[in-house]
Protein backbone atom coordinates (compact mmCIF):
# COMPACT_ATOMS: atom_id res chain seq x y z
CA UNK A 1 0.00 0.00 0.00
CA UNK A 2 1.70 3.19 -0.92
CA UNK A 3 1.63 6.44 1.85
CA UNK A 4 1.42 10.05 0.66
CA UNK A 5 2.70 11.56 4.18
CA UNK A 6 2.80 14.64 2.73
CA UNK A 7 -0.76 15.24 1.13
CA UNK A 8 -3.14 16.39 3.37
CA UNK A 9 -6.12 15.06 1.51
CA UNK A 10 -4.96 11.48 1.89
CA UNK A 11 -7.22 9.43 3.27
CA UNK A 12 -10.20 12.02 3.48
CA UNK A 13 -13.29 11.02 1.51
CA UNK A 14 -14.87 14.19 -0.71
CA UNK A 15 -18.17 13.48 1.71
CA UNK A 16 -15.90 14.14 5.02
CA UNK A 17 -14.21 17.18 3.25
CA UNK A 18 -17.90 18.81 3.06
CA UNK A 19 -18.97 18.01 5.68
CA UNK A 20 -16.05 19.42 8.17
CA UNK A 21 -16.49 22.52 5.94
CA UNK A 22 -20.21 22.98 6.14
CA UNK A 23 -19.54 22.50 9.75
CA UNK A 24 -17.16 25.24 10.23
CA UNK A 25 -18.32 27.54 7.70
CA UNK A 26 -21.28 26.63 6.67
CA UNK A 27 -23.74 26.49 3.71
CA UNK A 28 -24.41 30.49 3.40
CA UNK A 29 -20.22 31.14 3.81
CA UNK A 30 -19.61 27.95 1.43
CA UNK A 31 -21.70 29.51 -1.18
CA UNK A 32 -20.00 32.91 -0.71
CA UNK A 33 -16.35 31.45 -0.80
CA UNK A 34 -17.05 28.83 -3.67
CA UNK A 35 -20.08 29.98 -5.76
CA UNK A 36 -21.47 27.13 -6.79
CA UNK A 37 -25.40 26.65 -7.06
CA UNK A 38 -25.31 23.31 -4.41
CA UNK A 39 -23.75 25.53 -2.21
CA UNK A 40 -26.61 28.38 -2.25
CA UNK A 41 -29.82 27.38 -3.58
CA UNK A 42 -31.27 24.50 -1.60
CA UNK A 43 -27.97 23.16 -0.60
CA UNK A 44 -27.74 19.44 0.82
CA UNK A 45 -24.69 17.21 1.10
CA UNK A 46 -26.28 15.02 -1.59
CA UNK A 47 -26.69 17.65 -3.82
CA UNK A 48 -23.34 18.77 -3.34
CA UNK A 49 -21.60 15.78 -3.50
CA UNK A 50 -23.35 14.86 -7.17
CA UNK A 51 -22.10 17.61 -8.55
CA UNK A 52 -18.63 17.64 -6.77
CA UNK A 53 -17.75 14.11 -8.23
CA UNK A 54 -18.72 15.14 -11.51
CA UNK A 55 -17.38 18.85 -11.57
CA UNK A 56 -13.54 18.92 -11.09
CA UNK A 57 -12.50 22.42 -11.52
CA UNK A 58 -15.50 22.78 -8.51
CA UNK A 59 -13.77 20.00 -6.69
CA UNK A 60 -10.76 21.26 -6.36
CA UNK A 61 -11.55 24.89 -5.34
CA UNK A 62 -13.63 22.55 -2.40
CA UNK A 63 -10.23 21.18 -1.69
CA UNK A 64 -8.00 23.90 -1.83
CA UNK A 65 -10.26 25.72 1.07
CA UNK A 66 -10.48 22.75 2.73
CA UNK A 67 -6.34 22.95 2.66
CA UNK A 68 -6.61 26.46 3.73
CA UNK A 69 -8.78 26.21 6.30
CA UNK A 70 -7.38 23.06 8.16
CA UNK A 71 -4.08 22.65 7.37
Amino acid sequence: METQPNNPLHGKTLERIITELHAHYGWKELARLIRINSFSNNPSLKSSLAFLRRTEWARKKVEELYIDTFH
